[in-house]
């Protein structure tokens, strides 16, 4: 019984495991909700009659850093879900346990920093049972952390081995990309970008395996573009990865892929907001110009890939969206996913820049999944068992 549909919380009190490492601007608001959010329906499901115990981390704190403490956070807990939260000034010790066996049917208690102790991140057994003595039965629903073996997202689960769930959350999420590695609809299409080829190369070769159009984009594509023999002046490239390149290239011909680049790009002197720009084909950049955004050939060919799509995978910018002189490329890849789900495709959107950006542009309710975990969701797509998802299935 994995399912926290299926589960009677009466009664009970639940340790959630959820995700709330959240952006803070310097005033210690909360300026990406998205993961609290996300956590909203496990929390009032299990508070409708039992009470629930909330543990995350946020941040990497080396030694208990005030701006680390997760009470930062409590207000936006409390405007999201709409009940009072308690807060346990420790995650695990005398006063968190006797908060917890005082917590009542739909009382909510958060838990302070786990990563204030090296012991979470190092899987350790002993931190681990202190937290699962606070509950009756355990949830993970932290997808973001499910690829770490830490003593909440793993270990703690051995403690339960009645009572583990997941939450909706990570049902929602592995849900999501079963769709997405076993539909058998066509064309499916994937999208990656981001900076570097290194970080992506892995998910590019799985997804190989599936995908009948490939898109790549981001600062990525100047490595692929030197292999072939173009001009990218100044723009990144991975020198190491022109062979790996080329690889890619000759296995998508040999696997019948169709694999996109972009054809022209939009060129920065300097990597600034306000840097002067330069409009060239792809593979004629000048020296002393850097490509930082695509131009709108290559949106017009990108967007008709995906709009002809039934299943789109999307990891990773087309450009430097954070500066609003190349974000164009970014924005209208969103546009296209969005017209895509309208036609009734299945569209996930995954990892930290896409996420962001689906977001920044409020189209993140208009496509078919926003996952929120990036590095978990990567390695979940790479076909790698994660020790949090593994700790619940046994």
């Amino acid at each position: 019984m994995f399912k926290i549909d299926s589960f009677d919380f009466t009664g009970k009190r639940a340790i959630a495991r959820v995700d709330f490492n959240v952006p803070l601007n310097s005033a210690f608001e909360v300026t990406d909700d998205t993961r609290i959010k996300a956590a909203v329906p496990t929390i009032l499901k299990v508070i409708e009659t039992g009470s629930i115990i909330l543990m995350s981390h946020l941040g990497r704190p080396k030694n208990g850093e005030e701006k680390y403490s997760l009470k930062h956070i409590i207000y936006k807990i409390e405007e999201l879900t709409g009940k009072k939260v308690k807060f346990a000034p420790d995650c695990i010790g005398e006063e968190a346990s006797e908060m917890a066996s005082e917590l009542k049917q739909g009382e909510i208690l958060l838990l302070e920093n786990l990563r204030y102790y090296a012991e979470e991140t190092k899987g350790d057994r002993g931190f681990a049972e202190k937290l699962s003595k606070l509950a009756d039965v355990y949830i993970n629903d932290a997808f973001g952390t499910a690829h770490r073996a830490h003593a909440s997202t793993a270990i703690i689960a051995d403690f339960f081995p009645e009572h583990k769930l997941f939450g909706y959350v990570m049902e929602n999420e592995l849900l999501s990309l079963d769709k997405v590695l076993k539909s058998d609809k066509k064309p499916f299409t994937a999208i990656v970008g981001g900076a570097k080829v290194s970080s992506k190369i892995t998910i590019i070769e799985k997804l190989m395996e599936k995908a009948d159009n490939l898109i790549i984009a981001g600062g990525m594509t100047f490595t692929f573009v030197k292999a072939q023999g173009g001009k990218i002046g100044s723009s990144l490239v991975e020198d190491d990865y022109i062979q790996t390149a080329k690889d890619v290239m000759q296995k998508a011909k040999d696997k019948g892929i169709n694999l996109y680049f972009p054809v022209d790009s939009i060129n920065a002197d300097k990597f600034a907001a306000d840097a002067n720009t330069l409009y060239t084909a792809i593979d004629e950049i000048p020296d002393g110009w850097m490509g930082l955004d695509i131009g709108e050939k290559t949106i017009a060919q990108f967007s008709d890939v995906i709009e002809n799509s039934a299943v789109i995978l999307w990891n990773g910018p087309a450009g430097v969206f954070e500066m609003a002189k190349f974000e164009k490329g970014t924005v209208e890849i969103a546009k296209s996913l969005v017209k895509a789900t309208l036609k009734g495709a299945f569209t996930l959107i995954g990892g930290g820049d896409s996420v962001a950006a689906i977001n920044k542009y409020g189209m993140e309710e208009k496509v078919s999944y926003v996952s929120t975990g990036g590095g978990a969701m990567l390695e979940f797509l790479e076909g790698k068992v994660l020790p949090g998802v593994k700790a619940i299935l046994g």
